[in-house]
C-alpha cells in the first residue's frame, strides 16, 4: 500500500522559513512526486514537483526563487524548503505522487496518491 506522510508545517511570520518533509512508502517502481497546496476557498494548486529520473523540476510562478524541492532517494523522502514566506502562502500543503509509468504530466493534479496534508500558516 502506497503511503505519503507529510510533516513540518506550522505557524511562521512573514519572511520566515519552513521545511516540509514527505516520506513515501509502498511504491514498487519509479515515481514522480511533489507538493500541492489548497487555501481556504481556493482550488488546489501545484507548487513544486520533481521528476523521477532526470532531475526536472516544476515550480509555480508564485513560489519560484523562494521554494526549493529536493529528494533523498535513499530515505524515500522529498523536501520542500520554503523561504521568504508570505501570508498568501498560507494553505494546507499536500504531498502527492504517481508512478512514472502512468505518464501523467509533471505536477498533475490527477496524481493518484496523496498525503493527509500539513497546515502552513504565515502571519503578517
Amino acid at each position: 500500500e502506497v503511503q505519503l506522510v507529510e510533516s513540518g508545517g506550522g505557524l511562521v511570520q512573514a519572511g520566515g522559513s519552513l521545511r516540509l518533509s514527505c516520506v513515501a512508502s509502498g511504491f514498487t517502481d519509479d515515481y514522480t512526486i511533489g507538493w500541492f497546496r489548497q487555501a481556504p476557498g481556493k482550488e488546489r494548486e501545484a507548487v513544486s514537483c520533481l521528476s523521477h529520473n532526470d532531475g526536472r523540476t516544476y515550480y509555480s510562478f508564485s513560489v519560484k526563487d523562494r521554494f526549493t524541492i529536493s529528494r533523498d532517494k535513499a530515505e524515500n523522502t522529498v523536501y520542500l524548503q520554503m523561504n521568504n514566506l508570505k501570508p498568501e502562502d498560507t494553505a494546507i500543503y499536500y504531498c502527492a505522487a504517481d508512478y512514472a509509468h502512468s505518464f501523467r504530466s509533471l505536477c498533475s493534479i490527477y496524481y493518484s496518491y496523496w498525503g493527509q496534508g500539513t497546515q502552513v500558516t504565515v502571519s503578517s
